[in-house]
């Protein structure tokens, strides 16, 4: 099987190539990708803890779902084919914001991505694919960015990046 690619973009997100996934988090190079909120009826954001086998961060907690749009793939068509896959369901998704973060791991790969933050509404479990997702929960925003704080090794640096600049597009009360 292929290696999955990811999109190469310049800094005004626009496609310039695509690069193997792998080759691209060894090589620094920025990207396309998106990240999952989805909100209750409570306004708790569902929040996973990636699988132990994942290739970076294993084991942190994180936003509802997250990867990298395919080649031709909107990004609310890459959001909800990747929450389809990670957390077994489906629902509408609209576009918040967008930023470019860089992350060194210690693994030696590093991501560097056009980051693309999509929120939905959901009040039912999830089905987990155990591939990629170890377990879940929901916790109430202001939980979530007290917990960052005590406890900061335990989320992505993405999922950190996001509470620390973009809180007020996520907050959907405020």
């Amino acid at each position: 099987m292929e290696e999955e690619k990811v999109i190469l973009v310049n800094e005004q997100d626009q496609q310039i190539g695509l690069m193997p996934k792998m080759e691209a988090h060894e090589k620094a190079v920025l990207h396309r990708a998106f990240s999952v909120f989805v909100f209750n009826d409570k306004n708790e954001l569902m929040l996973q803890q990636r699988a132990f086998n994942k290739y970076h961060s294993p084991g942190l907690w994180t936003n509802t779902c997250c990867s990298h749009q395919r080649d031709g793939e909107s990004n609310i068509e890459a959001g909800k084919r990747r929450l389809q896959e990670e957390m077994g369901f489906v629902v509408n998704l609209k576009e918040s914001i967008s930023f470019i973060y860089k992350a060194p791991f210690d693994n030696g790969l590093t991501e560097h991505e056009y980051d693309h933050v999509l929120l939905g509404h959901y009040n039912g479990e999830p089905i987990l694919n155990p591939d990629e997702v170890a377990s879940w929960k929901w916790m109430p925003l202001e939980a979530v960015k007290a917990d960052i704080v005590v406890h900061p090794e335990a989320y992505t640096e993405w999922f950190k990046v996001i509470f620390d600049k973009f809180y007020e597009h996520i907050n959907i009360t405020s």
